[in-house]
Order: C-alpha cells, then sequence, then structure tokens
C-alpha cells in the first residue's frame, strides 16, 4: 500500500469477460493479469479515465489465478497487449493461448492510502480503453496480489452492470429538460471552422484543467435550416417554437419557454412532426393552440466540441455556430456557447456540482475568447433575440416569408 513517502501505483486489470457479465460461473484457476502501469487520472478520484495502449510504455504484468495463486510475470509493451482488441502474442504466453480469447480490461485499479478506487471497464477499442468508477470509497487494503479488492470490485460491476455492461447506458442528464447556457456573441466574427479546431486543440493538450475532449465524441458538425416562430401567448407557452428539417423526413420540433433571455430555460425536442413548410404556422395555432409570429428563417452552421470533466463525467458542450438568414445572407449572427449536456456516470452526485462546475469552466472560456479579440463577456442572447433585432432593422424581412418559405427565389 502507498504511504506518505511512496508515490501511488496503478494497474489495468485483465480477465475473462465472463468476469463482467457473468455468463460463466467465476473459478478459482481463472486467471487476471495484473498490468502496472503510470497513474492515468487526470484528478484523483476521477470519475472517467481514457487509457491509451501506445502511450504506456514497457509494463511488468504479473498473472495471478482468481484464488491468488501466482502463475508467472513478463515485461510487455503497452501497444502489444490488444493488438485488434485481441490479447497479444505475450499475454498468450503468460496464460495460455485458450484463457486468453476471451482476456478483456476488467478494470483500472487506482492505489490510495485506505486502498484502491476502482473504475470499471466499460469501452475497449484497440487504440485505447474508456474506464467508469464504481467505488465511492476505496476498498480492499492490503497488497494488490493479496486480491482483498477483487470481490468488492466483482460485486460493485454487478450492481450497476445495466449501466456497465450496456452501451451509452451510464449517461444521466441533470436538471432534465432544462436548457444550461452561457453564450458570447463573436464581433469580429472568427472563422468558426479555424477556431473550433484550435478551440479543440487546447482541450486535448489539458489547457482546460481537469478537463478532456468526450471519449470518442469529442467533435460532431451540425448544419440545418430552422424556421423558428416567437410564441406570443398564451402567457405560459412564451418562448418560441422553431422546425429543424430532419434528413429522411418530417421535422423536430424545439420548443424553448422563456420570456427574457435567461441561463437556463425548460426545452423540449419532438421528432418526426409531419408537416410541410406552408402548414408551420397552422400546426401551431390549431395543433398547439400557440399564438405565434413568424420570423424570418435562418440557415445554422454549429460545429460542437464536447467537453468532459474527468472529475466528475459532466460533458458539456462548446459549441461554435454561424445563423445566417435565407432572406438576406449577410444578416449574421456568430455565437460560442457553453452547454450542459450529459452526465457520465453510476455512483450517486449532487445536481448542483454541475452548476459550480459550469462557472469554473466558463471562466476559462470567458478568457480564451476574450484573449483572441472575439467577446469580452458571456450574455443570453438568444436566436430569437437576434431574428427580432433583424426583423427591426429591415421589417421586410418577414413579408419576404410567407408559411415558413423564402419568396425571394435567390434566396439560398
Amino acid at each position: 500500500m502507498s504511504t506518505s513517502t511512496t508515490a501511488p501505483r496503478a494497474w489495468v486489470v485483465l480477465g475473462g469477460v465472463h468476469l463482467l457479465n457473468r455468463t460463466l460461473s467465476r473459478q478459482a484457476a481463472d486467471p487476471l493479469v495484473l498490468v502496472r502501469v503510470t497513474p492515468q487520472e487526470v484528478s484523483r478520484p476521477s470519475t472517467t479515465v481514457i487509457i491509451r495502449w501506445n502511450t504506456l510504455g514497457t509494463c511488468s504484468a504479473e498473472a495471478l489465478r482468481s484464488d491468488g495463486t501466482r502463475i508467472g510475470s513478463a515485461r510487455i509493451n503497452g501497444e502489444d497487449l490488444f493488438p485488434d482488441a485481441i490479447a497479444g502474442t505475450a499475454l498468450r504466453r503468460l496464460i495460455g493461448a485458450e484463457a486468453a480469447l476471451s482476456l478483456v480490461p476488467l478494470c483500472y485499479l487506482a492505489e490510495h492510502p485506505d486502498g484502491y478506487h476502482a473504475y470499471a471497464q466499460i469501452r475497449f477499442h484497440p487504440e485505447d480503453a474508456c474506464f467508469l468508477r464504481t467505488t465511492s470509497e476505496p476498498i480492499g487494503r492490503g497488497p494488490v496480489q493479496a486480491l482483498h479488492w477483487l470481490d468488492p470490485v466483482l460485486a460493485a460491476h454487478y450492481v450497476s452492470s445495466t449501466a456497465l455492461n450496456n452501451h451509452h447506458r451510464y449517461f444521466r442528464k441533470h436538471f432534465e429538460g432544462t436548457e444550461l447556457e452561457y453564450k458570447y456573441t463573436l464581433d469580429p466574427a472568427p472563422d468558426i471552422w479555424a477556431a473550433a479546431m484550435e478551440l479543440l486543440k487546447a482541450l486535448r493538450d489539458g489547457e482546460l484543467e481537469g478537463c478532456r475532449p468526450e471519449y470518442r465524441e469529442e467533435f460532431q458538425i451540425h448544419h440545418t435550416e430552422n424556421h423558428l416562430f416567437e410564441v406570443t401567448g398564451p402567457e405560459p407557452e412564451v418562448g418560441y417554437a422553431s422546425f429543424v428539417p430532419t434528413v429522411t423526413a418530417g421535422h423536430v420540433l424545439k420548443r424553448k419557454w422563456f420570456a427574457k433571455d435567461t441561463f437556463a430555460r425548460r426545452e423540449q425536442l419532438v421528432y418526426g412532426i409531419d408537416v410541410t413548410s406552408d402548414g408551420f404556422e397552422a400546426y401551431l395555432r390549431n395543433e398547439l393552440g400557440l399564438q405565434v409570429l413568424a420570423m424570418p428563417p435562418f440557415q445554422r452552421v454549429r460545429y460542437d466540441i464536447q467537453c468532459e470533466s474527468m472529475r466528475t463525467g459532466h460533458v458539456y458542450g462548446i459549441f461554435l455556430d454561424r445563423c445566417a438568414l435565407l432572406a438576406d445572407p449577410t444578416v449574421v449572427l456568430s455565437q460560442c456557447e457553453l452547454e450542459y449536456l450529459r452526465t457520465r456516470g453510476v455512483l450517486d452526485q449532487d445536481q448542483d456540482e454541475v452548476l459550480g462546475e459550469m462557472e469554473r469552466i466558463n471562466g476559462w472560456l470567458r478568457n480564451y475568447v476574450a484573449g483572441r479579440g472575439w467577446a469580452v463577456e458571456h450574455t443570453f442572447h438568444s436566436k430569437l433575440s437576434f431574428l427580432r433585432g433583424a426583423v427591426a432593422d429591415q421589417p421586410t424581412l418577414v413579408t419576404e416569408h410567407v408559411g415558413g418559405v423564402s419568396a425571394n427565389p435567390t434566396a439560398p
């Protein structure tokens, strides 16, 4: 065990996949391999740990049976552990070819003064693996080879197996139905592609303390038309309703409820709305009973950077977007937005921690955009406010669009 004078140690624990999914009973002879690695946590303890095999270098690997009997040891380069996500030659030699067929990373095990924190393997690829913490307190105090941690680790995995053993079921969303968002209006507006690539690199390089791009979901591209209507009544429904065409058929209806631009807004997305563009207003009035005012449609190009706090598992979107009116593409709104998206985790959390962490990230983002001369302070300036301003400047923008369709044949 670690003491005040020794650095904490860490291991990637390998074993048969049946120890995760219980397709076979655990046996005393089941092999385990303890692969010693340099600590991989961004913070201690983390919620999420990402391991890239080719960064591990040469590792000491010790093979034991589930009852603690020693099998042997070897020195193995990290990138040779699982070529093609299959146990490599050195592992097959160490525990036998047959046992190696089902060998996978079981968990990442991090040493702490009172035991070990365990992180269950939730995704596993030839290049890397993602691990999620399942222990709220350190467990299994004692020498790692004594395996005092093994039963608690497998028990914790079983308790959360529905989340851990199913793709993306380990995500949850705090503040369900509410959008939390800071906005920066970029003026002068940069090339948002170049800006997004630069910001993504900053996250990869660890410039935002404790955060990294979300594992295998770090960047998305969106390019849509939006047909937005201000909802003026009834009073509880005030906000906006926007129709976004889908790739296949129909539209997504995005509703946001707010009387003024603000940080937190109620939000709802309804998919599969079967209505043509000339029927948007009638749908809102007749089907939903809303009082609405048509706004000029716009094209939105958005680049999404997904930023994950490795300490908490909270995932935030940093969006660079550009909105241009269909009727007059010179009328443009360019923004950088910070929004809470979801949380990766199976342990209990205080959802209010999202707010404090988001404020910290926003402080970093504010300095980032200010340092490049794009914006000085965040706002809550909505797309609705942008469109209201555009109409105030050019009242004909509304009359040029009848039923949500551009009456200008040259408009894109």
